[in-house]
């Protein structure tokens, strides 16, 4: 087992290597200059050369590389090019709130769209099963945007049972931290609600037409027995994989949803760098999220030889 978890652990270095060069060269080559942004239209040809020479962009392309991987491997992420605050600080302060949005969706997802799943395949091609399958189609077709919107009119406007927009963190009370967050967590969980849910019925239903599964029959086992001791543990393994690639997909819906909400997050803070051409910023975060999406798959690779043993040889 160790010799299986060292080798996934290896195995994810490269590909961390590769998307640094790779975000590094794409920011880098894009079209658009920061010193303008930061100096403004106004700018004479000295100032921006000037500004340029102060925040190393003057340098060749593959010093800068090297200069800011070896940053990366002190732990220095440089200074944000707008603000001039360290990277590192304006990622922490808005950390949390990503965090904590991120958490609440998968929990809400996972513990809504598997047993949504699993009713659908029991019950299948009966009124319930249509009922979960039509609300998967339309959770994944309509935009997260519209759904925050749509919840904001009726549950913050009209009804007023939640705040509009805002993040409050946990230090300003439970009840203040929570409400901020229902609905932004159920705005971004329905897409992923919709795509589980969709996999877990199918994956499931597979499993149900096995021949074990009919012999369990056979021999009197409870029909739930059946469901939940035989059909849905030997289904984990594509579940995982769908579970796994649903909360990488967050990133991108994290964007947008704290845009809608107004959430202080990672979210914002790469929106906010990329309008400012911020290249610190920007390569920072998303070094982050491509960090997260790394271990995601990784824990997800473990994941496997835990429930199917005969992955790990």
């Amino acid at each position: 087992m160790f010799g299986f978890v060292l080798k996934r652990v290896l195995s994810a270095i490269p590909v961390l290597l590769m998307v640094a060069v790779i975000v590094f060269l794409v920011l880098r080559l894009s079209p658009g200059d920061p010193a303008v942004m930061i100096a403004g239209p106004n700018a004479t040809p000295e100032q921006l050369e000037d500004l340029r020479t102060s925040m190393g962009l003057n340098r060749p392309l593959l010093e800068q590389l090297f200069i800011w991987m070896g940053n990366i491997a002190r732990g220095d992420f440089g200074v944000s090019l707008v603000s001039g605050k360290p990277v590192a600080d304006l990622v922490m302060d808005r950390f949390g709130p990503t965090l904590a949005l991120s958490i609440t969706t998968v929990i809400l997802a996972v513990a809504v769209a598997i047993p949504l799943g699993v009713i659908a395949a029991w019950q299948q091609g009966k009124w319930i099963d249509r009922l979960v399958m039509a609300g998967s189609v339309v959770g994944f077709s309509v935009p997260v945007f519209i759904i925050g919107y749509v919840l904001i009119l009726i549950f913050a406007r009209k009804l007023g049972w939640f705040p509009v927009q805002g993040y409050r963190p946990m230090s300003a009370g439970f009840g203040e931290f929570a409400s901020r967050l229902v609905l932004p967590t159920v705005t971004l969980s329905f897409p992923y609600i919709a795509l589980i849910a969709r996999i877990v019925r199918t994956n499931v239903i597979e499993v149900m037409n096995e021949d074990y599964i009919r012999t369990a029959r056979a021999k009197g086992l409870a029909e739930r027995g059946v469901l939940m001791d035989h059909a849905l543990g030997n289904a984990a393994v594509p579940i995982v994989t769908i579970v796994g690639v649903s909360i990488t997909m967050l990133i991108g819906g994290v964007v947008v949803t704290e845009s809608v909400f107004n959430i202080p997050g990672l979210g914002r803070l790469v929106l906010e760098a990329v309008l400012a051409r911020d290249y610190t910023v920007i390569q920072t975060v998303i070094l982050l999220f491509s960090t997260i999406y790394v271990f995601i798959n990784l824990s997800v690779d473990l994941l496997y030889g835990l429930f199917d043993p005969r992955i790990r040889y």
